[in-house]
């Protein structure tokens, strides 16, 4: 099913969910829908799990450490969305299925379109995206002394002779080990991801990640200096797009001024572009490094479906998710104005008027 839908990530690919759901799923929890032809043909599905709280709810499978959620359909069967969906009116019996981070052109937006209950499309994380150019390309999209900048930088890694090895599948395990160390010992006193250090992670991308490098939906990238693996990265990779997943870098290249992050999108860019994918993803988070490369935004949706005794509560969970985004946009509101705030003090006390 996952070859067969072509706007399918590599997040909804067999090795992954499988593996999360060993790492994070609960007894009793696992809610998976599928429909077949006549002939026993599976055309669709959609991987759910019933998630904990005081209303019954269907979540998809992957939780907070997946960027893109989203169900199955077979390219060539127009009529697996409208199946699915009575399937899954059938299937939630009650519950609200609530699908987060849903991508644009989606199959999950094909259901969407024929669900005959309520429903309800909210937005939900931003992600940033790059065409899959080679390296000179994104260049152009930058002002020329940004981009003189840039080049100066390129030139400093190709002196220092930091090396680049794509990882094989037996090497998959021990290059996680390394991976996850050089990320705690980059974060190290700047706020970690907490489940990025957990031992469940690192299980679950040990078991993961190994199948989906033999079958092409993953790339682990070690670079070396030395002789010494001084960054490393995870891509994740779809027919349409690569993502960078997760990275760790030493602090020795800190500390040489190395700009690991125009190291790591060089690389990508040109494994991308080479491999023909349109679209290389810096997967959600607007972080001001990455706006250094005049990305697009593409803001992933969130999806609810009910049926009609369910829709109270839709309503009351979408008035939730909405009062939420309305309480975080207030309190980026009066960050920002107590940052400009500071500054004109700044300014005011140290007599620039």
């Amino acid at each position: 099913m996952y070859t067969r839908c072509s706007t399918a990530t590599p997040f909804q690919s067999h090795s992954w969910l499988h593996s999360w759901w060993v790492s994070y799923g609960g007894p009793g929890a696992l809610r998976v829908v599928l429909v077949r032809r006549e002939d026993g043909e599976l055309v669709a599905a959609a991987p759910l799990m019933r998630a904990h709280g005081p209303f019954p709810v269907l979540a998809p499978l992957g939780g907070s450490i997946t960027d893109f959620s989203d169900v199955l359909l077979d390219d060539t069967c127009p009529g697996a969305a409208p199946a699915l969906a009575r399937a899954l009116a059938r299937a939630a019996r009650g519950a609200v299925v609530d699908l987060r981070e849903v991508r644009p052109g989606a199959a999950a937006e094909r259901l969407y379109a024929c669900w005959r209950g309520p429903r309800r499309r909210l937005a939900d994380s931003l992600c940033l995206e790059l065409p899959a150019v080679p390296m000179d390309a994104l260049l152009e999209r930058i002002p020329s002394g940004k981009a003189q900048r840039v080049r100066a930088k390129l030139r400093k890694l190709d002196a220092l002779g930091i090396d680049e090895h794509i990882v094989s599948g037996e090497e998959v395990p021990a290059a996680l080990e390394r991976l996850l160390r050089l990320h705690q010992l980059q974060w190290q006193g700047r706020g970690v991801t907490v489940e990025h250090t957990s031992a469940r992670f690192a299980e679950h991308l040990s078991r993961a990640v190994r199948p989906m490098v033999e079958r092409g939906d993953a790339r682990v990238t070690e670079f070396r200096l030395g002789g010494d693996v001084v960054a490393a990265d995870l891509t994740l990779m779809s027919p349409r797009l690569a993502g960078g997943y997760l990275y760790g870098a030493d602090p020795v290249l800190r500390a040489r001024k190395v700009d690991v992050a125009t190291m790591l999108l060089r690389h990508g860019a040109r494994e991308t572009s080479a491999s023909g994918r349109a679209t290389l993803s810096m997967l959600r988070g607007t972080e001001p490094y990455k706006r250094h490369w005049r990305p697009e935004t593409v803001p992933n949706q969130r999806l609810m479906l009910a049926g009609p005794g369910a829709a109270p509560l839709l309503w009351l969970r979408a008035g939730a998710a909405d009062a939420r985004r309305w309480a975080a946009r207030q309190a980026r509101e009066r960050a920002w104005a107590g940052r400009l705030l500071a500054r004109v003090r700044d300014r005011t006390n140290g007599g620039g008027g």
